[in-house]
């Protein structure tokens, strides 16, 4: 008697997520990856150009607006250490691009996919998964634009900036981010099948979540203003130790916490988790309520 490879069942326990199965699927994912990336800049004049435009723009006005008029600190400590703020601000927009462009696109994984998941049968993370890596390609488009100003500036001189073994953390920074941004979004994304008028509050919600990370602004601002209580609530947000631990590794010299850096790891693990454990009841039913 032949055995099968895939066995498709209504009946799943509680905390069966596929895991294995995803994994074999790794043709499919990288199929969607280049779909996503493919259709993410098709037809556009520039293509790929605009993954460089968009935070340089961003940067340029965040430079202007917060750094020139409105004079914010651009330091995560108290100290005589020197960077360019166009640095500081590019550093903090190009994270913060990818996790809300991860995210964003993530909790619309259903509602976007609904087409193609009512025809064909496969694991339904694998969807979530190849967005994140196709945003991960704009986000490596980017870092290396960002490391071109990194290195002109350490060339030119004037800043304190210095080589660190802390760079090493960068991809530990990278994974964790890709791990957070699919968490949340595929939360919202299970949300949404039933309740469409929450995907409304996501990108306000986004806006919201990036002003209150020290993306804008050097964490300084906060710590100089604020007591130990609000510092610790705010520190709870898993962005806020991501950021400040990349502009470390980056620049050399910043703002650094061990507690509050595990503390937003299980943060986004928990995240993950409780993703997952939503993702798989909801993939379940999502065609009948979607």
């Amino acid at each position: 008697m032949a055995e099968f490879k895939t066995v498709i069942t209504s009946k799943h326990r509680l905390f069966d997520l596929h895991i294995k199965e995803t994994l074999s699927y790794r043709d499919l994912i990288f199929l969607f990856v280049k779909r996503d990336f493919t259709s993410k800049y098709k037809q556009t004049i520039l293509g790929p150009l605009w993954a460089v435009i968009q935070p340089l723009l961003t940067t340029v006005v965040f430079t202007i607006i917060f750094g020139n008029l409105a004079g914010l600190t651009t330091a995560d400590i108290k100290g005589d250490f020197i960077v360019p703020s166009f640095l500081f601000y590019m550093s903090g927009n190009i994270c913060w691009s990818y996790f809300s462009t991860t995210l964003h696109a993530t909790s619309n994984t259903f509602i976007q996919n609904s087409a193609i998941m009512g025809k064909v049968y496969y694991p339904r993370l694998v969807t979530p998964i190849a967005t994140a890596f196709s945003n991960l390609i704009s986000f490596f488009i980017q870092f290396v634009m960002f490391l071109g100003f990194w290195i002109f500036f350490i060339l030119s001189g004037g800043t304190s900036i210095t080589l660190s073994p802390w760079l090493l953390i960068i991809p530990l920074l990278i994974i964790q981010m890709i791990i957070l941004a699919v968490g949340f979004g595929i939360i919202i994304s299970s949300v949404t099948t039933k309740y469409r008028d929450l995907a409304m509050l996501v990108t306000f919600g986004l806006q919201l979540w990036q002003y209150g990370s020290p993306i804008a602004y050097g964490l300084e601002l906060i710590s100089g203003k604020v007591s130990s209580t609000v510092m610790t609530i705010y520190m709870l947000n898993p962005m806020s130790p991501i950021i400040t631990t990349f502009r470390y590794a980056m620049f050399g010299f910043g703002y650094f916490n061990l507690t509050y850096y595990l503390i937003s790891w299980v943060t986004t693990l928990v995240v993950f988790f409780i993703g997952l454990i939503m993702f798989s009841r909801i993939e379940r039913t999502f065609m009948d309520t979607i």
